[in-house]
């Protein structure tokens, strides 16, 4: 078989810190694009708080948006054949109470 035929991907060497490998936790995203960006916007509603932060904003060419797409799609199949249907709610997105009574002071 030739080189051409299969051509080797050079490594990639990728680094994370500390703080971004703790993650931040989201329970909502918004998505929007305009003809050269998708703009992802990562939120973590409180129970009870009616006010939202975004977390974590993230930009992507359409051609990444799209390889992201099928990266989580075929994520989700994998984990699926492993774990079982992940099960959808008939709940409105996002709940806003989370099914917990009102906090008092």
């Amino acid at each position: 078989m030739s080189e051409s035929a299969n051509p080797q991907q050079p490594a990639i060497n990728i680094e994370i810190s500390e703080e971004v490998a703790e993650g931040i936790y989201s329970n909502l995203a918004i998505i929007s694009h305009s003809n050269a960006e998708f703009v992802l916007d990562f939120i973590r509603m409180m129970p009870n708080v009616p006010k939202a932060k975004v977390k974590a904003r993230i930009i992507l060419t359409p051609q990444h948006a799209k390889r992201l797409l099928m990266a989580l799609k075929d994520n989700v199949k994998k984990y699926e054949m492993q774990f079982g249907n992940i099960e959808e709610t008939d709940q409105p997105i996002p709940p806003m109470n989370f099914g917990t009574p009102t906090a008092q002071a």
